[in-house]
């Protein structure tokens, strides 16, 4: 059933009609957000604030810092998301004379993990200050001379991860130079107690949304217009003297079929203007969409490191006839059809309600998804069939021990599985290897070190390294059951904000020093084999290991090593128990009622030994997985 997606006019007598009329809002998505897709909170709040009669632009401004300075290099800095050398750049402009550190030790600091955007420490230095001494305030002169800003009443910024102090320069420029224009400032980084303490600290910041801004938003716009107080506004934060005051938020908006669809044609616009887009053919760009929020996993178990969904937790979805309209929808507005959904993760009705009719009428639509680990080979067949490329799985380990200590909810066996049949069904799967938890042991990446070569023929994780301690994550909040020796700001923040900024309010990402601590060597074997595991990836020759079979006879080709390529071959019962292995994680009694008895439990867990000793199954406790995938695909 089709669903109007026409952006309904919230109905209003013609005083406040007029009165909205006159209050035209600019929106703005600053660097460093990627400049290869729009802006999805700028394209949803200006749907949502039209409805509301207010005339809304939007200004992916961070597609002219990247015109200026180079895409490459631009894009370099904005994947750059835990040191802060992103909001560096703009503390100067920001912050003026209090910005810190003015001799830029921060690249001396991090000149190592900076390294990939220059050919030596001294051409780093000398590109990153040039960055902030030239391209900068160039940036954001152009920005302020060129836009009819005197045009609008409020503009309004959206921040997420390194978007706060680019977000701060341009709204101090604009301040000084048209004082009446009202700034409102919302996000990810203005949840909880950082949107307070910005508030507070950065004169710029008129108001703040906390929390989600569908409803608060044009709420506080009307009352502005209106000349009401915005204080009286849920989930507003704003400066009362030398405090902050701050109304508590609304309940999250429980029903997202009510969401206009976002409107994102002014991205395409200026990213063609700035010849960052072609106007036409294949522009290789991901549309943003929407179809859930929070994390029902979250919700009853969350995950120990994960920071996400601070005071969102709660999860809800848009129905499956929504979510087919809105695409068909912008493919028809943008003539693209690659989707990224914004989810945190998937939600599991859709594997019986959405994907089937993807399926059905061929629509011709690839994805990218978070999603859950615990998928199996019918559900990511499906999903393959259904335009799925890209996945986020969240596997984080290849232990099912540190996986608990983690509350992931999901075995190594499961990890593993998901690999298998991901690269079978050709989907890229985005995910990394933490390390740092309480209470992990050296055995536990001892471990997963041994399981790594046997694994060579799978995609390997694009890192390995120590979680980032985040906000509103429970190794951040439960310090009783996480217990720390100490905890601090990520050290970047204090070469970016002045000290009239609490770091500890305004931080997202923390550093730490667990009790009872590894030592790091307790992972380099690990951290060493992923590297082998990458460069295998990188060669000419990625390795394999796939199996043929027929009626009591099995062949396994294995070529994850070169130079010690070769086949097996198994019969008859043997051949039955590693096929019974192939789909799932299974157990050997499972196997053995698979098998009608013929076997023991005990005769067949020797066989499972006697198969990962050969490195062609993972054992997990009383989990087996075959390793091999089929040598035909599409099946």
């Amino acid at each position: 059933m089709a669903i109007s997606l026409k952006a309904m006019a919230i109905p209003l007598d013609s005083a406040t009609r007029d009165r909205h009329a006159a209050w035209p809002v600019v929106l703005v998505s600053m660097p460093f957000m990627g400049i290869y897709r729009p802006s999805i909170q700028l394209g949803l709040l200006k749907a949502i604030a039209g409805q509301y009669g207010f005339p809304v632009r939007t200004l992916h401004a961070n597609l002219d810092l990247a015109a200026r300075i180079g895409a490459d290099y631009y894009s370099g800095l904005s994947q750059h998301r835990g040191r802060m050398v992103g909001e560096w750049l703009f503390s100067v402009a920001a912050f003026g004379d209090a910005a810190p550190d003015p001799e830029a030790k921060l690249l001396d600091e991090f000149a190592d993990e900076l390294s990939y955007l220059a050919d030596s420490p001294e051409q780093l230095r000398d590109r990153l200050r040039r960055t902030r001494e030239q391209d900068v305030p160039a940036y954001l002169d152009a920005l302020v001379d060129t836009y009819p800003w005197g045009e609008a009443r409020v503009v309004g910024f959206t921040s997420t991860f390194q978007q706060n102090v680019a977000s701060f320069a341009l709204a101090r420029r604009l301040k000084q130079r048209w004082p009446e224009l009202v700034t409102v400032f919302g996000g990810a980084n203005f949840d909880g107690e950082m949107g307070l303490e910005v508030v507070r600290s950065v004169d710029c910041v008129d108001f703040a949304v906390i929390g989600e801004g569908d409803v608060a938003f044009p709420q506080l716009l009307s009352a502005l217009a209106a000349g009401a107080d915005p204080g009286a506004v849920p989930g507003v934060a704003r400066r009362v003297d030398a405090t902050v005051a701050a109304t508590p938020a609304a309940a999250p908006l429980p029903h997202l079929d009510e969401l206009p669809v976002p409107d994102y044609a002014e991205y395409f616009t200026r990213a063609e203007n700035l010849s960052l887009l072609p106007r036409v053919g294949n522009r290789h760009l991901w549309i943003p969409f929407e179809a859930a929020r929070g994390c029902w996993w979250g919700a009853k178990h969350h995950c120990t490191f994960c920071g996400l969904n601070g005071t969102t937790m709660r999860f809800r979805a848009k129905s499956p006839d929504r979510v087919l309209d809105e695409l068909a929808e912008q493919a028809r507005r943008h003539g693209s059809f690659r989707f990224e959904a914004v989810d945190n993760i998937l939600d599991p009705a859709y594997l019986k309600r959405l994907f089937p009719i993807l399926v059905d009428t061929e629509t011709g639509y690839e994805f990218f998804y978070e999603v859950k680990a615990n998928l199996t080979r019918e559900q990511l067949k499906l999903m393959a069939l259904a335009g799925l490329r890209r996945i986020q799985p969240g596997l984080e380990s290849l232990s099912s021990s540190v996986l608990r200590l983690m509350r992931k909810g999901v075995t190594a066996a499961q990890n593993v599985n998901l690999l298998r049949w991901a690269q079978y069904y050709d989907m890229d799967v985005a995910w990394n290897i933490l390390w740092g938890f309480p209470r992990e042991s050296t055995q536990d990446y001892a471990d997963q070190a041994a399981l790594v070569p046997h694994l060579l023929h799978l995609q390997p994780p694009r890192g390995v390294g120590r979680l980032w301690l985040e906000r509103f994550s429970p190794l951040y909040a439960d310090e009783a059951t996480f217990p720390l020796r100490s905890r601090t700001p990520e050290h970047s923040y204090r070469y970016v904000y002045p000290d009239s900024v609490d770091l500890d309010k305004v931080a997202y990402f923390f550093e730490y020093d667990p009790v009872e601590a590894l030592p790091d060597s307790a992972y380099q074997e690990l951290d060493s084999a992923v590297r082998g595991w990458q460069a295998a990836w990188a060669g000419d020759r990625r390795p394999v290991l796939t199996y043929r079979s027929a009626p009591d006879y099995l062949q396994i080709y294995d070529g994850r090593q070169p130079g010690r390529e070769g086949t097996y071959a198994f019969r008859g019962t043997l051949a039955e128990i590693y096929l019974a292995c192939g789909d799932r994680p299974t157990t050997a009694s499972a196997v053995r009622e698979k098998l009608g008895g013929r076997l023991s439990v005990e005769a067949v867990q020797e066989v499972f030994g006697e198969f990962q000793r050969r490195g062609l199954m993972l054992l997990d406790g009383q989990l087996a997985v075959a390793l091999a995938l089929p040598a035909v695909s599409g099946r």
